[in-house]
């Protein structure tokens, strides 16, 4: 879809650590935060497992669920089959990927932009954020977070842009 900006939006620790259990490693609020502010009213596209986590549709977003299964549906969310179906359906001027690591495995050959959030930690999970080559994004952003009563950990916001 022309003009349409596709962006990863997530968290991820040292060791790479993304999620534990279908959910989340480690809480930190401010994360949770800036999470809600980059992704209103836009377009979420996430993928099954994620979806079971989160349980509900998120207000003011809309949600595309990208599953396998053909004869997969939910009350509040849409659901696309694969890539192409996905930025079909895409509405707006953001697809705003947010998980999980197969979905943002698919996406981040696409990824214009990553809005990341790194956690200074090494937490035990079961879900990875993959690879990618960093020097195909330049820094735009970098914002550091001592860990505060509402987060586990210290982090940093750190935005990267795609080199064109």
């Amino acid at each position: 879809m022309a003009g349409l900006t596709i962006a990863l939006v997530v968290a991820v620790a040292r060791n790479g650590v993304i999620g534990r259990d279908n959910g989340l490693a480690w809480h930190c609020s401010g994360d949770l935060k800036r999470f809600k502010a980059l992704t209103m009213g836009t377009t979420l596209l996430m993928g099954r497992r994620t979806w079971d986590s989160i349980g509900r549709p998120l207000p003011g977003r809309r949600t595309l669920v990208l599953t396998r299964d053909p004869a997969f549906r939910i009350e509040g969310a849409e659901t696309v089959h694969d890539w192409a179906e996905a930025l079909s359906a895409a509405t707006g001027d953001r697809l705003m990927v947010v998980g999980g690591a197969e979905i943002y495995a698919l996406a981040l050959p696409h990824a214009d932009r990553i809005h990341l959030t790194e956690v200074e930690a090494e937490p035990e999970g079961d879900v990875r954020f993959p690879p990618f080559d960093r020097a195909l994004f330049r820094e735009v952003l970098r914002e550091e977070h001592p860990a505060g009563p509402r987060d586990d950990y210290p982090y940093a916001f750190v935005d990267l842009e795609r080199r064109r």
